[in-house]
């Protein structure tokens, strides 16, 4: 049986969103989605999911969120100061949100390098009016197991965020 993101976690965001008034944005690479789509599974995800992109691309991030070119060039999509200018450039597109959270990893199976190995993920959040953080995670297993991990990290950084 293949992994399955945690429901139970997408409800507690979803109710920790309505309980503050507050509203998210997700901004997803390696994750395709995941998370938006597992939030909307949820009665009352309107009232906090505001929107979520999909930015597998290179293109994609700039084009979408504002990751800087340089950055791409010089840190590879997949690494902290990537994460960051995602999450930040989400919430700046959707003004209504109070967090953005943002994934990029590598999920595998191939892909990966010594620097930066298969299951290596980087999620950014951004706060408004706080900071921007990132997190690294090296995540074990498949492709549907690295998404899956990837995604109820996200999930959680969520929660945190929607609660603070």
């Amino acid at each position: 049986m293949s992994p399955s993101v945690d429901i139970a976690l997408a409800a507690r965001v979803i109710a920790a969103g309505t309980d503050s008034g507050r509203m998210l944005v997700t901004a997803e690479s390696c994750t395709g989605g995941m998370v938006a789509a597992t939030l909307t599974n949820i009665a009352g995800a309107s009232s906090v999911l505001d929107r979520g992109f999909v930015t597998y691309s290179n293109e994609a991030k700039s084009d979408c969120l504002g990751v800087s070119a340089a950055t791409l060039t010089a840190h590879g999509a997949v690494s902290s100061e990537t994460a960051a200018e995602m999450a930040a450039g989400a919430l700046a597109a959707a003004p209504q949100s109070h967090v953005g959270v943002a994934i990029t990893g590598i999920a595998g199976p191939g892909g990966g390098s010594a620097e930066k190995p298969v299951g290596l993920v980087w999620f950014g959040m951004a706060v408004r009016g706080g900071d921007v953080t990132t997190n690294r995670h090296v995540f074990s297993g498949d492709r549907d197991a690295v998404r899956v991990a990837a995604a109820n990290a996200a999930l959680a950084l969520l929660l945190k965020g929607m609660s603070d």
